[in-house]
């Protein structure tokens, strides 16, 4: 094995247990969420998350829907081997419209907690889940007041800086962050926003050859 390791950030509201059917050639550790401060803004948040990466092996970070923002976010300040993002987005051009209209009313704000507990059935919906016991489990276990910081991030995240070494790994049927045809990326057919778990075989295999072919290059 190689001394490298990967990070691993969840999704929104999700923890540790989507990366459980990846197989990973790498040692892979998971970062747990940090409680936001007050007003933290999610480049503030990312900076804080970021201290638990330790920098003296190479290293990756991946990041899961939201939590591949916060990766992007840490990448801008520390310089991974590289940067993997499943069903998420690089920029802000890559979020739905929608997300960022609703960023501009501030609507989500004055929400209360409670709201951001979507009943079960849209949930399966737009997450496009076989184990809807696993999404239920994450869900009953998710902390609303985080899920209200993230969201409010999600809507109004500004960033437009690319990243210099990216692997993005999106599913063609994603209902939450529909993959930009137009940027180089990996598609999975028919993948949707839980497909860390649900194709998790083929997304670990684009992984590994990615992170192989890094790694020959680097030695060359």
């Amino acid at each position: 094995k190689l001394n490298l390791k990967i990070y691993g950030i969840s999704g929104l509201g999700a923890d540790r247990r989507v990366f459980n059917y990846l197989s990973l050639n790498y040692d892979f550790i998971p970062l747990d969420w940090i409680a936001p401060l007050k007003k933290e803004s999610i480049s503030e948040y990312s900076i804080r998350l970021s201290k638990c990466i330790d920098q003296t092996d190479e290293y990756i970070i991946l990041g899961v829907s939201f939590g591949g923002l916060v990766a992007t976010e840490i990448s801008k300040v520390l310089s991974p081997s590289m940067t993997i993002l499943i069903s998420s987005a690089e920029t802000k051009s890559e979020l739905p419209i929608l997300f960022r209209l609703l960023g501009r009313t501030g609507l989500l704000k004055i929400l209360p907690t409670k709201i951001f507990n979507p009943p079960k059935k849209l949930a399966h919906y737009l997450f496009g889940t076989k184990r809807k016991k696993l999404l239920n489990d994450i869900l009953n276990d998710t902390d609303l007041k985080f899920t209200k910081w993230a969201v409010n991030q999600l809507v109004i995240w500004d960033n437009n800086q690319t990243l210099k070494r990216v692997l993005k790994i999106n599913g063609t049927d994603d209902k939450l962050i529909p993959p930009k045809r137009n940027r180089a990326m990996e598609l999975i057919n028919k993948g949707e926003h839980f497909m860390i778990v649900d194709r998790a075989k083929e997304i670990s295999i684009i992984i590994n050859e990615k992170i192989s072919n890094l790694v020959i290059n680097n030695n060359n």
